[in-house]
């Protein structure tokens, strides 16, 4: 019995470690320098001027365009309704808005355009934006346009466009015996990365008549 153990320890400090020196050990292939990091736009970008990450993001707009097909359901009626909302102009915090209304069968309809100037940074959740634009306006009982003057409150759910509500109260020729108040509340929450659902709720109030709407549609974020 003691020979075995011997025999063992003799085997275990002299063979072992020769097999150890004789294995070959595995190698790392480095892809790294495959790599070409001087190339990448980034890089270069950092190497001119180390940007600040914070302020990107706090300038980065929050939400993006949307052009808007869908469905009405006037007071009255059913109808159609086509948009654009949020171009944005440059670099700045001013946006265009523009949609077109109309009723299959009454005689229903409106258009116009609106410019919005957002007052917070536009990568902010919570922004407000004063509003000034044309607006036309005709229903079975009144006919009204001019000016447009109000402000929109938006509340970023999920930035990119995921989702948002916003709240826009406005007045189409204020001051003038036509004036029409349009207060609209909206909805929108994106089923893929450029499709959106869109529903809002709008009242007009005028001295002749109050009016509601309700909107279903498909936006598309290019």
């Amino acid at each position: 019995m003691i020979n075995y153990y011997l025999f063992a320890l003799i085997y275990t400090s002299i063979c072992l470690p020769v097999a150890a020196k004789s294995a070959p050990l595995p190698t790392i292939t480095n892809t790294a320098k495959d790599l070409s990091i001087e190339d990448s736009p980034v890089f270069q970008r950092w190497q001119r001027q180390v940007p600040n990450v914070l302020e990107d993001i706090k300038n980065d707009p929050s939400f993006r365009t949307r052009l808007r097909l869908g469905y009405n359901r006037f007071a009255t009626g059913n109808g159609v309704n086509i948009g654009v909302e949020d171009v944005f102009i440059g670099q700045s915090r001013l946006t265009v808005s523009g949609e077109y209304q109309q009723a299959f069968r009454e005689d229903n309809t409106s258009y116009g355009g609106d410019l919005h100037y957002y007052l917070r940074p536009l990568g902010s959740y919570v922004n407000i934006a004063p509003l000034v634009g044309y607006r036309h306006l005709q229903t079975n009982k009144y006919l009204t346009d001019g000016v447009n003057i109000g402000a929109r409150l938006l509340l970023v759910l999920s930035r990119g466009g995921g989702a948002d509500i916003s709240l826009t109260q406005s007045w189409v020729a204020p001051g003038t015996a036509a004036e029409v108040g349009l207060t609209t509340l909206s909805f929108g929450y994106a089923v893929t990365r450029n499709l959106r659902l869109s529903t809002d709720i709008q009242k007009q109030n005028s001295q002749q008549s109050k009016d509601n709407r309700v909107g279903i549609g498909l936006e598309w974020m290019p």
